[in-house]
């Protein structure tokens, strides 16, 4: 990308996903600052992460870091991810990790953030290939929200989503195209995925190891390692 556009703001919630577009945004783009959102959510130990991958991918493009408090939308949503629940599919077909227009928000606000900073790009690590089917993450409702939010303000803002089409094993792989092994460990070490919220050591990071998210994250790294290890041979 033209090293001249103006800068991204990254959603970091400090999952596997974000931590991937960080590197991804800070080799595109010369100015790159981050934001988190605390909602409550029963998985909070991934924010915990933040700092060490920030710091792991230190860099002069690296700019500020912002969190923003969002403890409403915890409280109105009755899901997995914002109470001690079960993990399940529900009548509607959704799993009852989704938190309705969780997604929808934070963008919103990212786009507030970014138009004040002067950040013309917004990059965000939803995938609608290995994804647990919210329909927040799909490509057509960041496509939707791309043009609301530019209507809205009047702005000519441009959504980034690097991993829509990658599956956790191409998300891996991402990570080490961007910074070879060095960064596939930070990730792997530093970043959670898990629903619950644990942090029980397993070969491809910590987790529960029977969410479906761990479950996701599990299976991607079995077969990038698989694939590595035959390609190092």
């Amino acid at each position: 990308m033209d090293e001249g556009a103006p800068g991204a703001l990254v959603l970091f919630s400090g999952g596997q996903d974000s931590a991937t577009c960080l590197a991804w945004a800070l080799r595109e783009f010369a100015r790159v600052e981050t934001l988190g959102f605390d909602y409550g959510q029963r998985h909070r130990v991934e924010l915990d992460g933040r700092a060490a991958l920030r710091a792991g991918m230190a860099s002069p493009r690296l700019g500020p870091d912002h969190l923003l408090r969002l403890p409403v939308l915890g409280a109105i949503s009755e899901t997995a991810l914002t109470r001690d629940s079960e993990i399940a599919m529900q009548a509607n077909g959704l799993p009852s990790t989704f938190v309705p227009g969780r997604n929808l928000v934070f963008l919103t606000l990212a786009a507030a953030l970014a138009y004040r900073r002067g950040l013309r790009h917004i990059v965000l690590g939803v995938c609608e290939t290995d994804y647990s089917g919210y329909p927040d993450c799909r490509d057509d409702t960041v496509k939707a929200m791309q043009v609301a939010l530019n209507l809205g303000l009047d702005a000519r803002l441009v959504l980034h989503t690097p991993l829509m089409w990658r599956d956790k094993r191409a998300t891996w792989e991402l990570a080490h195209a961007l910074g070879g092994d060095a960064l596939v460990e930070l990730i792997r070490r530093d970043s959670h995925s898990c629903y619950r919220g644990e942090r029980t050591a397993h070969p491809w990071g910590a987790g529960c190891g029977r969410c479906p998210a761990c479950d996701l994250r599990a299976r991607g790294w079995a077969a990038y390692a698989a694939g590595h290890d035959q390609a190092a041979r």
